[in-house]
């Protein structure tokens, strides 16, 4: 993928506002690296890192999909328990894993206020509208917010609207305006965050950011980070060789070709060989994990033809036990990168 500098977008900017019987050729080209594209692996990140954090009280709500406002009281195995600030989740914790015979339900006491990834809050008034909102939550994809890291406000971000040819710059001052900023983004409005921007780390320490591939390299380097705080990964290995995979998402040099493996089914030996079937056709492959340089790596050969663009070394950014998230960087001054989401099925 090529680095796109600032001052490049913003001769592209002044291009469509200059030359607007130009403008179907110049929109209909494929949009140029830099850009915030929808669910894209770094939007996708960035929402993460802004989102509201909504796993830190799972310990009471069972659910990543909102967190309970506080103060709120709950009832465990008898105990009353108010929780008043983060801290006191650790309590209620502790009032599940005080016996092993009891039934370590949390009971809230109604009524109660819950507050969504976007920031959004709902009233709650019984046990019946809180199983509803259960309900409306989206499947959990196994990665939670990247909440041990910041992003120090404010951000601007230049747009230019390909509909109506207006191009203006919209500022950023809090998670809630940036993750909704995010949720909205269409392909007809082309964002560029302009860099410089600061950062803080997981240890407190600010940073600058130039880039968005330097951006994107401080948050999946952050993920491990963030992670220290709940339960950790099972092994890799032992996720890679377990189930069936299919590719759930590859994209590579600004192109989205995940159709190209509809089909595939991989299967990853205790061996170091892949078993590959598509249409009752076989083919096999290769495997193998490794650190180099800090970074976690998957090699992967496969003798496929079809699959050819897959044979690369592969940094693992993040994985659960049922999927496997990879990027690869290729290239020097014109750096390639490509996304490679193995799913179970």
């Amino acid at each position: 993928m090529k680095t796109i500098h600032l001052l490049f977008i913003g001769a592209l900017f002044f291009m469509f506002l200059s030359c607007q019987s130009e403008e179907e050729e110049i929109v209909n080209e494929p949009p140029p690296s830099g850009l915030l594209v929808p669910n894209t692996p770094l939007v996708n990140l960035i929402r993460r890192a802004t989102q509201n954090p909504t796993s830190v009280d799972n310990v009471i709500d069972n659910s990543s999909c909102f967190t309970v406002q506080l103060p709120v009281t709950v009832i465990v195995n008898g105990n009353t328990i108010v929780v008043s600030n983060p801290t006191n989740y650790q309590t209620v914790q502790q009032a599940i894993d005080a016996f092993s015979d009891d039934d370590d339900l949390v009971n809230f006491v109604y009524p109660i206020s819950i507050q969504f990834q976007d920031f959004s809050t709902l009233f709650i008034a019984d046990r019946d509208a809180l199983d509803n909102a259960l309900d409306g939550c989206d499947d959990d994809d196994d990665f939670a917010e990247i909440d041990c890291i910041a992003f120090n406000y404010p951000i601007n971000v230049n747009l230019y609207d390909t509909n109506n040819q207006i191009a203006n710059t919209v500022t950023m001052s809090s998670n809630l305006q940036f993750f909704n900023f995010l949720n909205g983004l269409s392909p007809q409005v082309l964002a560029t965050i302009v860099y410089p921007i600061s950062v803080t780390d997981a240890f407190g320490l600010a940073l600058i950011v130039g880039s968005n591939s330097a951006l994107q390299d401080f948050v999946e380097n952050s993920i491990g980070d963030c992670d220290d705080s709940i339960a950790p990964n099972p092994n890799f290995t032992s996720v890679l060789t377990s189930g069936t995979w299919i590719v759930s998402y590859y994209f590579e040099d600004d192109d989205d070709e995940t159709d190209d493996y509809i089909g595939y089914n991989f299967t990853f030996n205790s061996n170091f060989t892949i078993s590959v079937i598509k249409d009752a056709q076989n083919s096999t492959g290769a495997w193998a994990n490794y650190l180099d340089n800090g970074s976690n790596e998957l090699d992967l050969n496969f003798s496929d033809s079809n699959l050819q663009e897959l044979n690369e070394d592969w940094k693992i950014v993040e994985y659960s036990s049922n999927q496997i998230r990879l990027r690869h960087i290729s290239g020097g001054d014109d750096m390639n990168e490509s996304y490679l989401y193995f799913t179970k099925i």
